[in-house]
């Protein structure tokens, strides 16, 4: 069964806003663990 809640406009865009972060974040940690299971990284000092 679903439910249905009610939020106002502004926080709901907030969310949708936090999920593209999240999404954005998580596509960055693959392909910089890409790149470390590659050797296409260097130490920086």
């Amino acid at each position: 069964m679903q439910e249905t809640i009610t939020i106002p406009k502004i926080e709901y865009e907030r969310l949708k806003k936090l999920e593209k972060v999240d999404h954005d974040l998580i596509a960055q940690l693959v392909e910089s663990l890409e790149d470390a299971k590659c050797g296409r990284i260097r130490r920086v000092a």
